[in-house]
């Protein structure tokens, strides 16, 4: 991991966090279990506030801000989870949060981030660069960028998701042996990652990515930052982003084993699966982890395997489709 990020400052967010965020729980399937022949915890950031683990960082990075700076009110970029946990968490210190939104985010989560108090400034994410683009708004509005990834305090909160999985899994008697975490721009892994290979050096980490959004694994194998060809087109709207962090892949390169990647259609079939067997309600962003082990992108076989379900915001039209999609585990 890089010099200035370690599981030190994870365990500084988690302190600071304590009463602020939900530990949510585990879940696990028995059918899934025998079907990969392993013993597989389900992490439900789903049930975190505003339905996505973003909320921890989000939170956690505004309360690291000084009082003039927090007074000038906050920005970011966001398709949506993002978003929500920022305008939630400016709501919660009682600033201004200005949130810039591609057009085609899902209805839901434009409306959830509105219903924060957060005002909304919309672009289409195939034509404008949108870092570009924040950092004049951020510019012109004299506030502080709250970057989804780009960020030390944002991925020291997201990495409590870490923590509390070793936590809740020595409580069963249990260790991970392998961890898979869904995957953007990689501020979630890279605190996870962080966290967790600091408890268990011989853990095996993945990230997982939308198909055609694969900046992360082309990144691993290059050993540089690689660029997706196209910036919208995926279900997975809330793991879309143009390349990995510079920051993030600085830590995901040392401490990944790999990363993998799933089709529209695997990630529909494990919104199924998680709503009809985990009885979990999972975006297809943060269900692209749990299609990695049912289509066996993974091999999971023989081991105690820890996945992020790392978010629940989908619109009905979204969970009715998923429904009419053959889960292809009997």
């Amino acid at each position: 991991m890089t010099d200035s990020f370690g599981i030190v400052d994870v365990q500084k967010a988690q302190k600071a966090l304590q009463g602020h965020i939900f530990q949510t729980p585990l879940a696990k399937s028995q059918k899934l279990d025998k079907a990969l022949n392993a013993d597989i915890w389900f992490k439900c950031e789903n049930m975190q506030h505003t339905g996505s683990f973003k909320f921890r960082g989000a939170y956690y990075a505004i309360s690291q801000l000084s009082a003039s700076e927090r007074l000038a009110g906050v920005t970011a970029c966001s398709s949506g989870n993002h978003a929500q946990g920022v305008a939630l968490a400016a709501r919660e210190f009682g600033i201004k949060a200005t949130i810039l939104m591609p057009e085609d985010a899902p209805e839901i989560k434009i409306r959830r981030t509105k219903s924060y108090g957060a005002e909304i400034i919309h672009f289409d994410r195939s034509k404008v660069d949108r870092e570009v683009l924040i950092k004049q708004i951020t510019e012109e509005k004299q506030a502080t960028l709250i970057h989804s990834f780009e960020n030390f305090n944002i991925m020291a909160g997201q990495g409590t998701v870490g923590l509390e999985i070793a936590e809740q899994l020595k409580a069963f008697g249990k260790k991970p042996d392998l961890v898979a975490i869904c995957c953007g721009g990689g501020g979630l892994t890279a605190g996870v990652s962080t966290a967790l290979s600091a408890l268990y050096p011989e853990v095996d980490l993945y990230a997982v990515e939308p198909e055609g959004f694969d900046d992360t694994a082309r990144s691993l194998i290059s050993g540089k930052r690689e660029k997706n060809t196209k910036l919208s087109g995926s279900i997975c709207d809330a793991i879309i982003t143009p390349q990995p962090g510079e920051l993030t892949f600085q830590i995901n390169n040392k401490l990944l084993k790999s990363a993998v990647c799933v089709s529209d259609e695997e990630a529909l079939s494990a919104v199924n699966f998680a709503a009809t067997e985990l009885k979990q309600i999972v975006e297809p962003g943060g269900a692209v982890c749990l299609a990695a082990l049912m289509f066996k992108k993974i091999d999971v076989s023989g081991k105690t395997v820890a996945v992020t379900l790392s978010g629940g915001n989908i619109d009905a039209a979204m969970l009715t489709k998923a429904l009419e999609t053959d889960t292809h585990l009997g």
